[in-house]
């Protein structure tokens, strides 16, 4: 490993949100998403699936009897939603909530056995197999989570209970897993905690839990293979087979689990989506650290293939049911992919970490994308129904097709597998931390949100406020608070062409980019304003031509945002609206409209419908106005049809 050694780079930014958009979202995430998560943890939520994962803790402590209930990762819910604590509490101070998760931590503490230990189904099912079944059972992984909400709740509330209860787990940890003779080389199926421990130095300086971290994703896919190492273990002491031991992961082997390669000869995202989101968050945190440059080229490489070959429009990721898995490049159907809510939710983390690693526009254009599409179209508008699956196409016949029944057509209350709703709570409720980063003596502006910003730039604290209505309108408005000689660096959007920009009121050029960004390298005083004006057309954008399934059709997208056909709007059979090429587009902005959005309405045309099943004469076709609205809405009016791609009519 490389030296030096960069810490605390996710402290330096404190945001305040201003932003309409996002204040909105944050604010559902605090009075309705919180006390509603808080219900489904406690089984009150009615008519659901119940989730157990408090009373698991309880009875892990001896304060209620009964059996251990859910999923062998039901802990890392508890986690998730500490975490989302945590982060909204810097927003929305609120001393009954924090009293909660007081209460629900010491809950944890009480839980946790002598040595450190703290995982409720190998404490209640299997308290004499800790650490059998890495590859299947997600004890690292629910580590993992419980550390990064720790970390959370330590940076906003001071309090160290939970810090400290986790570095005991960890200590434990450190004591079991190592090159050293006597201790276990594995690693989790599921990575989590290798970004967690990075966290987790951040806040203690402390360099085993860098080493740890290291361990773990250095580790990964080495030969021997270490899952047939305790596979043979367990056979050996006749364990009984698990269901991954016959069928070899969804028949995708240890690409499954991040685990068919060492990471340093990764060069294609495969296997389970998620968990290679996790791993590459990791990998670029690291080589972010320790200037690891083999490191970073291995990230950028599995950023171009993810992101040029394997990503939707809507930053949708995973095209197969199976595995919850990347499939072939260019392998993108809309109506029976995946795209789980947690993979976009991670690719916006790898994408803040990449970031991190070097300010490009390619990086904050896809992190843009994920943010206003991928992820928050996993939660209805008022924070109480929830997407694992987000198609980018819905139809009347779904409903009967086996091969598509993970594509649910209308948001579900909770999941017996309920990792979406917390993750995607917890992002929403930090969105704040992926606006901007400081490179040396630069703040880099990613993300435009309204709101102000106080960051360490050099030996400067600078302080900048922005004012807009992203992202329906493109006019942006920064003033600087801060008098001194520094840079300030702004995301041009990949999507907008046509950008002016002034510095009070004197026009500057925006012809000279640095990686994406207008760098502005000038002596400010205080009041100095900043405008850009990005413009937002609708633009149609069209598929590789080796994306199969779209073509002929097009996908309508503003701004950052992409737009979607719902049949409430356009009628059923979506399939037979025809988009004329050449048309043009109005825009409507209705602020009571799905939380006030901008709206596209167009002239198409509709195929008439006949009883002939096929027929050789050419389709007859009507005229029909559509709507459109953008995608992250849909589904908040009851079941019907959706789609993303329409078919173009050309001229």
């Amino acid at each position: 490993m490389n030296e030096p050694i960069h810490a605390g780079v996710e402290k330096s930014n404190n945001v305040t949100v201003t932003d309409a958009f996002w204040r909105n979202y944050k604010r559902i995430v605090a009075e309705q998403v919180i006390p509603y998560q808080w219900k489904a943890l406690n089984d009150e939520l009615p008519d659901t699936v119940p989730s157990h994962a408090i009373e698991n803790f309880r009875i892990a402590a001896g304060e209620a009897e009964g059996e251990f209930f859910g999923t062998v990762f039901q802990d890392s819910d508890v986690a998730k939603w500490l975490e989302t604590v945590a982060y909204s509490l810097r927003s929305f101070p609120n001393a009954n909530l924090e009293k909660t998760a007081d209460d629900v931590i010491a809950l944890l503490e009480r839980a946790q056995a002598e040595d450190g230990y703290l995982n409720t189904y190998y404490m209640l099912v299997e308290p004499d197999h800790r650490w059998s079944n890495l590859r299947d059972n997600h004890e690292l992984y629910c580590a993992g989570h419980l550390i990064e909400a720790a970390v959370a709740y330590y940076q906003t509330t001071g309090k160290r209970a939970f810090l400290d209860v986790m570095e005991k787990y960890v200590q434990l940890i450190q004591q079991v897993f190592g090159d050293e003779d006597g201790k276990l080389q594995g690693y989790p199926g599921h990575p989590e905690i290798e970004l967690a421990l990075l966290r987790l130095y951040d806040v203690t300086g402390k360099r085993e839990h860098l080493d740890l971290a290291v361990y773990f994703i250095e580790q990964r896919g080495q030969q021997p293979h270490y899952f047939d190492i305790e596979k043979e273990q367990r056979q050996a002491v006749n364990r009984p087979k698990t269901w991954n031991d016959d069928h070899t992961n969804f028949g995708l082997g240890y690409a499954y689990m991040q685990a068919h390669k060492p990471v340093r000869e990764q060069e294609e995202a495969v296997g389970h989506v998620v968990r290679a989101m996790y791993l590459y968050t990791a990998m670029a945190d690291l080589a972010q650290r320790t200037d690891d440059n083999q490191l970073r080229e291995i990230c950028d490489k599995l950023w171009d293939d993810v992101t040029k070959r394997k990503l939707y429009i809507t930053a949708g990721l995973g095209s197969a049911v199976n595995g919850e898995a990347f499939t072939d490049a260019y392998d993108l159907p809309n109506d029976s992919m995946y795209c789980e809510t947690c993979a976009s939710i991670g690719l916006v983390f790898w994408a803040k970490k990449m970031l991190e690693l070097a300010p490009d526009r390619k990086y904050a254009d896809v992190l843009e994308r994920a943010i206003y599409n991928g992820t928050i179209s996993g939660m209805d508008l008022d924070g109480k129904r929830f997407f694992y699956v987000n198609p980018l196409e819905v139809n009347a016949y779904q409903t009967g097709r086996k091969d598509q029944e993970h594509v649910k057509q209308e948001r579900q209350k909770w999941y017996a597998c309920a990792c979406c709703p917390p993750n995607l709570a917890r992002m929403i409720a930090s969105i704040e931390d992926y606006a901007y980063t400081t490179t040396g003596d630069t703040l880099y502006t990613h993300l435009y949100m309204a709101g102000n910003v106080a960051a360490n730039v050099g030996k400067t604290q600078v302080k900048l406020t922005q004012m807009h209505q992203y992202p329906w309108d493109g006019k942006l408005t920064i003033t600087v608070e801060t008098e001194g000689a520094f840079k300030l660096a702004f995301r041009i959007p990949g999507w907008s062409s046509g950008v002016s920009a002034s510095v009070n009121r004197e026009a500057i050029s925006v012809d000279d980019l640095q990686s994406g960004y207008l760098v502005l390298d000038r002596t400010w005083k205080i009041g100095d304003q900043i405008e850009l004006l990005l413009p937002m057309p609708v633009e149609r954008v069209y598929s590789n031509s080796k994306a199969g399934m779209n073509q002929g059709q097009v996908a309508l997208q503003r701004g950052p945002i992409v737009y979607c056909l719902e049949e409430i709007d356009n009628g059923n059979n979506l399939a037979g609206l025809r988009l004329p090429r050449q048309v043009a587009f109005k825009t409507e902005n209705d602020e009571n409209f799905l939380n006030g959005v901008v709206t596209l309405g167009a002239d198409a045309r509709r195929i008439t419908r006949t009883e002939n099943l096929y027929q050789t004469n050419a389709p007859e076709a009507t005229h029909r106005t559509i709507r459109a609205i953008p995608y992250f809405a849909w589904g908040n009016r009851g079941f019907g049809e959706m789609r993303v791609w329409v078919h173009e009519l050309v001229d």
